[in-house]
């Protein structure tokens, strides 16, 4: 494997906190004078219970009870984290100073919204104060289906506060995503809005209303916000979010178990009904501390930003912000409106030191030829993020060619499964184009092939060899177990599957090639679908792709068939496949050649940006599109109609 161009280098790593930290180790004993980035991570998995003590006390968490031993027994699944103790993940994120700013929001509709700390504590006491008083306690399931808005954040904090857990889907998802996800936990409460705007396009939730209180027959409360038509009408007996926190009170932490459940998350729900997942106070705590000052490198006073909707886990990465004194910077509304500017711009006004996005954005920005010298000073910007999917090299370079060589670009991956960083990036590694730099410390990455061996610097499974406190404690209602094991231990006894295809490279850094069910079979050899998109993002004339393999059990060979959409609406078919063709052949071999390469009108997109692979292979086999891929959680659902009828012209 040849060494890709380095465009990055760490610098004044003393200045960032994970040089705090390696000094703070190094005061203690715990390493020696001269350790990199690969000696600190050998060392955080190889004793975990050392290292998670360290961040415990490096962070200096509030808790009841001793933190000794952190990692009790190391078991998987079933590991057991700091046995003796109780905290409360609120309480951490409401301990900074009163006029430090917390919260910034814009959106679509209104005025900038801002919040320092003493202002957020204040709201969040009045909203437990309200909870309390609609009969919320410890371990009751408070659900939003929210926007991304300060009131989100208000009544999060205080839903954690009291040892509830919480839940949130985007309104945009529509009454049946909500409800199949919903239901499932059973919610005492339930927050709603009255609507939200999407570019220049209003819309009004509160027909759904209705929907969602008679599909939750767990309710005894909802609350509505009201965000755009400033709906106060609570004749239907649903309570207005000033009548939720019309009481003043005291702030109080209920400080629960280790492993007490915070919120629930859900699997995207694309080819069925979505996993309900649930993660712990304690695991959250410590990893998202973690990831956002050892891996981010987000300080006090830092402004934290990533695009992205209160259905996905970077919603709960960003909020965790707060952890770390940061002010973080909300956004609901349309990215790309009026163009793909929008959220630069939103940069520049805002000051913002941390910019996350997904790679799909970034590529798009690329592929426009945007000028970012058009949209305000980004000289505040010192990281930006990129996660969702592999990002190309391209997308490196484009970052690269646009920015002061001193911002930090890191690709990120991670997921739902464990709501943080799994390979991503670090102060102290160098960025090499294509490449996410480094294993997450305390993650003990590997890469299997279909034996359960370790592979270096070629593909395999991304597994997770022993415990992380950031592993779901449980999924909701799975009472004995049997689908936790079933999802992420089925593969390799006592090993943590995580569904990727990745490459280990002896430079320590990581390449995701996409997921493994997704993963090609060509001749006998397995081909990561990225490796597809990294090559055909850098034609300007392709807008996307996707590709899948179409399995024939009569020939037990199948057909790789090429999906593109054309930037131009103007091209000739034959000349952008002979250039698609063309490329392939070239960046990467003759055996990744399609069988088939077909002009397509959109590429099915979940919200997140990510493409539907899986799916759309189940829907051109033969599989239902409404059983295989629900519409509502997709950016574009009308994009489904193409491959429907293609299916069915193709049986």
């Amino acid at each position: 494997m040849s060494t890709p161009e380095v465009l990055w280098e760490p610098r004044d790593t003393a200045a960032t906190e994970i040089g705090r930290y390696l000094d703070w180790l190094r005061a203690r004993g715990h390493l020696d004078a001269d350790v990199d980035y690969q000696r600190l991570w050998d060392w955080s998995v190889a004793d975990a219970d050392r290292f998670w003590s360290t961040i415990w006390d490096f962070f200096d968490i509030h808790a009841d009870g001793n933190p000794h031993p952190a990692l009790a027994d190391a078991q998987m699944p079933g590991a057991t984290w700091f046995p003796e103790v109780r905290l409360n993940y609120a309480e951490h994120a409401l301990t900074h100073p009163d006029d430090a700013l917390a919260v910034i929001a814009h959106d679509q509709v209104g005025p900038v919204a801002r919040l320092t700390y003493g202002q957020l504590r204040d709201q969040v006491a009045r909203a437990r104060a309200g909870l309390v008083k609609l009969g919320v306690r410890r371990g009751d399931r408070v659900a939003a289906n929210l926007p991304n808005i300060t009131e989100t954040v208000i009544a999060f904090l205080a839903t954690t506060s009291l040892g509830a857990v919480w839940s949130s889907c985007p309104p945009e998802f529509g009454a049946k995503a909500v409800l199949d996800r919903l239901r499932q936990i059973e919610p005492t409460v339930l927050l709603v809005v009255d609507g939200y705007c999407y570019g220049d396009k209003t819309v009004d939730c509160r027909t759904d209303h209705t929907l969602l209180r008679d599909g939750l027959p767990s309710l005894t409360a909802t609350v509505r916000v009201a965000s755009v038509f400033g709906d106060a009408d609570t004749s239907d007996g649903v309570l207005s979010w000033e009548e939720l926190l019309s009481e003043t009170a005291l702030l109080e932490f209920d400080r629960v178990p280790f492993d007490h459940p915070l919120f629930v998350l859900y699997s995207s729900g694309t080819t069925g009904l979505p996993k309900p997942i649930v993660h712990g106070h304690g695991g959250m705590l410590l990893t998202h501390l973690k990831d956002g000052a050892l891996h981010l490198d987000v300080k006090p006073g830092d402004r934290l930003f990533w695009y992205t909707t209160t259905g996905w886990m970077m919603w709960n990465t960003v909020v965790s912000g707060l952890l770390a004194g940061a002010t973080i910077v909300l956004f609901d509304g349309n990215p790309l409106h009026p163009d793909l500017g929008a959220l630069w711009r939103l940069a520049a006004i805002e000051r913002i030191t941390h910019f996350g996005v997904n790679a799909a954005f970034l590529m798009g920005c690329r592929n426009t030829g945007l000028n970012l010298l058009e949209v305000g000073d980004l000289s505040a910007m010192r990281f930006i993020g990129s996660t969702g999917s592999p990002l190309p090299a391209a997308g490196y370079r484009w970052v690269y060619d646009h920015f002061d060589p001193a911002v930090l670009l890191g690709s990120v991956s991670g997921g739902t499964d464990v709501c943080s960083i799994l390979v991503g990036c670090s102060p102290t590694t160098p960025v090499f184009s294509g490449e996410m730099s480094c294993r997450a410390l305390g993650v003990p990455i590997d890469a299997f092939d279909d034996q359960g061996h370790p592979v270096a610097d070629s593909d395999g499974e991304l597994v997770i060899t022993g415990p992380i406190p950031a592993m779901p404690v449980a999924l909701y209602g799975d009472h004995d177990g049997s689908r936790y094991r079933a999802t992420w231990f089925d593969t390799y006894p006592g090993i943590w599957r995580q569904g990727d295809w990745i490459t280990l490279t002896g430079r320590g850094t990581a390449i995701i090639s996409g997921r493994s069910d997704a993963t090609l079979n060509r001749g006998g050899v397995r081909i990561g679908t990225a490796e597809f998109y990294a090559a055909l993002d850098a034609l300007p004339e392709v807008d996307d792709s996707l590709i899948v393999h179409l399995d024939d059990p009569t020939t037990g060979h199948g057909r790789l068939v090429l999906f593109v959409v054309a930037r131009d609406p103007g091209h000739d078919d034959t000349q952008l496949h002979r250039l698609v063709a063309q490329t392939i052949r070239t960046a990467l071999s003759p055996r990744h050649m399609p069988d088939q390469i077909i002009t397509a009108p959109a590429i099915p997109r979940t919200r997140t940006g990510k493409k539907l692979e899986v799916p759309i292979k189940h829907i051109l086999q033969g599989a239902d599109p409404a059983v295989v891929a629900n519409p509502d959680t997709l950016a574009n659902p009308e994009s489904l109609d193409y491959y429907r009828s293609f299916a069915m012209k193709r049986t």
